[in-house]
């Protein structure tokens, strides 16, 4: 049995090993050999984004899109009369919670920068969600489909009005209005209102000709495929759209299966949203429950693409005007507010298979954050209270390691009287665990049940975005991002090093040797881990070091600081 342990914390270690060679890859700009990573999509360099006219798909489900918007007029197309010229100008609108620039060519978004988040490189700047550069390509675009009508690309008028949210007052307004295409005028209103990140978005489509029309509304966010460049490469984070339908829930789809062509979203829906998701933040469009929609994903460019959804306006009259009332999102994803928003939409922060733990530990890292307004003692406070909760569990555990320790001698002089008759040393292994009635294994099995809880966490902890510039005391000013100094990653090895210390030593030499050698290797992850990350695990080890302490005392089984002899010392043992 006692075998069976050690085979069990092999496999822990080699897995580690695994996921550290991975990332280790993934750090030096290689692929990664085991597990490959969504970001590691065979995609153009960021220098080689190139702003481009991106054309909307036609409807999935409807085959009644009609002509679809590019960079030309479609080969046979009806001759349209000349727009008038428009001149194209670049509008920025500033709430207290964000600043939008829209393009007066379509009413794109083509910039945002959130005023309460500083980027995570370079504190003196805003953090930016939609961006148009050389760079990066990241926008929110919207049109009619259908005919010859107004699309992101038609040049359009901006109607006069404030820029900037004063104080006192709750909402701010943007419009711009089409020129006559195809007999149909379009008019966008976009309105910010105080402290949202979720824009109202107004499309009325007017009937200027003399016969009925039937357009269909287009709204999608164009991305690019390259990581945030403020990201870290030593962990990955899931960076690409999502769509969500009540039918098929949650689904993510990666930059490399659209490139393939075998990205999968439930095409037809009438509920649910679009969305690019990224670290911390996301966008997406939202519909009122009950509208028809057809959602899509696809590549629309050199490393550029779209997803967004389609939803029908109606039979409109000569001379009758419909709207079709949407919201844009565009900002972090604080579960509490995107839960207040659309049904399913705090899915963005994705915890994956462990969501049913993580959910209830966000929850109580945030009332004891309302409780201690510091985010890093929170950390601490919930990993206390995790302690807490688990310390019957854990004593149990404990205790089977102190018997361990303690008859640890007597296996081994019997494995060394013993070592060439194998079938013989095993009887005897048995029988000393059942004299001493110890369960070799019963130091794993708690700390097993635990880990769900504990890696619940570790997601929690990296994909929160209140941690990002949280501080916690002295050094530490941004719980997401690496200690400058390190400490905190010493720390967490002296004290795993002090755990291996308090364990008992395994009879194999090779393998003693390998047990102060596996926290050495192992934290060499945490150099490059955010600091919220580390201080949990630094609380939880300094806390299972106290317990494992006074259950040692009491058992009378004192820590044992024997470094394991290398090499020539060990041979001439």
């Amino acid at each position: 049995m006692n075998d069976i342990r050690r085979t069990i914390l092999w496999v822990i270690f080699g897995f580690s090993m695994v996921l550290l060679w991975d990332k280790w890859q993934i750090h030096n700009g290689k692929k990664p050999t085991f597990f490959p990573s969504p970001q590691t999509v065979s995609a153009p360099a960021a220098d080689d984004v190139k702003p481009a006219d991106v054309s909307v798909p036609q409807a999935a489900a409807t085959g009644s899109a009609g002509d679809v918007p590019g960079t030309a007029p479609a080969a046979g197309a009806a001759a349209q009369p000349a727009a008038p010229a428009t001149p194209r100008q670049n509008v920025t609108v500033v709430s207290d919670v964000m600043s939008l620039t829209f393009d007066s060519e379509g009413g794109t978004i083509k910039h945002s920068e959130l005023l309460k988040y500083s980027d995570t490189v370079d504190e003196k700047k805003l953090m930016q969600v939609f961006e148009e550069n050389a760079k990066r390509v990241y926008m929110g675009q919207t049109g009619l489909i259908g005919g010859n009508f107004p699309t992101h690309k038609t040049p359009m008028t901006v109607m006069p009005g404030a820029r900037e949210l004063k104080d006192g007052q709750d909402s701010v307004q943007v419009r711009f209005e089409s020129a006559d295409m195809g007999g149909v005028k379009l008019i966008k209103t976009f309105t910010l209102k105080r402290g949202s990140y979720a824009v109202d978005v107004q499309h009325d489509v007017v009937n200027t000709g003399t016969a009925a029309v039937n357009p269909q509304l287009y709204m999608q966010l164009v991305r690019d495929g390259n990581k945030p460049e403020h990201e870290s490469t030593f962990y990955s984070t899931f960076t690409g759209p999502a769509v969500y339908t009540e039918a098929k829930k949650y689904h993510k789809v990666e930059f490399k299966d659209i490139e393939s062509g075998k990205a999968e979203v439930d095409k037809s829906s009438t509920t649910g949203y679009v969305a690019m998701v990224q670290h911390y933040f996301a966008s997406a469009w939202l519909l009122a429950d009950g509208t028809q929609r057809d959602n899509f994903v696809r590549k629309v460019g050199d490393n550029l693409y779209a997803v967004g959804m389609i939803t029908p306006v109606g039979t409109v009259e000569p001379g009758q005007t419909k709207s079709v009332n949407s919201r844009l999102f565009s900002g972090p994803q604080i579960e509490p507010m995107l839960e207040k928003l659309s049904p399913g939409l705090e899915l963005v922060k994705d915890y994956g298979w462990l969501t049913i733990l993580a959910k209830p530990l966000y929850w109580l890292l945030s009332e004891l954050h309302s409780f201690l307004n510091n985010w890093g003692w929170s950390i601490v406070a919930l990993v206390v209270l995790l302690k807490i909760a688990f310390y019957w569990l854990n004593a149990k555990a404990y205790s089977s390691m102190a018997k361990m320790k303690a008859i640890n001698p007597k296996i081994q002089e019997m494995r060394e009287r013993l070592k060439d008759k194998p079938q013989q040393m095993q009887q005897e292994m048995m029988r000393i665990y059942r004299e001493e009635k110890v369960n070799p294994m019963g130091g794993c099995f708690p700390i097993i049940i635990q880990m769900p809880v504990f890696m619940a966490l570790y997601w929690v902890l990296q994909s929160s975005v209140e941690i990002r510039n949280a501080p916690w005391i002295g050094w530490i000013h941004d719980l997401s991002m690496p200690d400058p100094f390190f400490i905190l990653p010493l720390l967490m090895m002296l004290s795993s090093l002090l755990q291996t210390a308090l364990n008992p030593a395994p009879p194999d030499p090779m393998q003693a040797k390998m047990m102060w050698i596996m926290p050495l290797m192992f934290s060499v992850m945490f150099f490059f881990f955010p600091a919220g990350l580390v201080l949990y695990w630094l609380t939880n080890n300094i806390l299972s070091i106290a317990q494992q302490w006074i259950i040692n005392k009491r058992m009378g089984v004192p820590p044992q600081f024997n470094l394991p002899k290398f090499g020539k010392a060990a041979e001439g043992k």
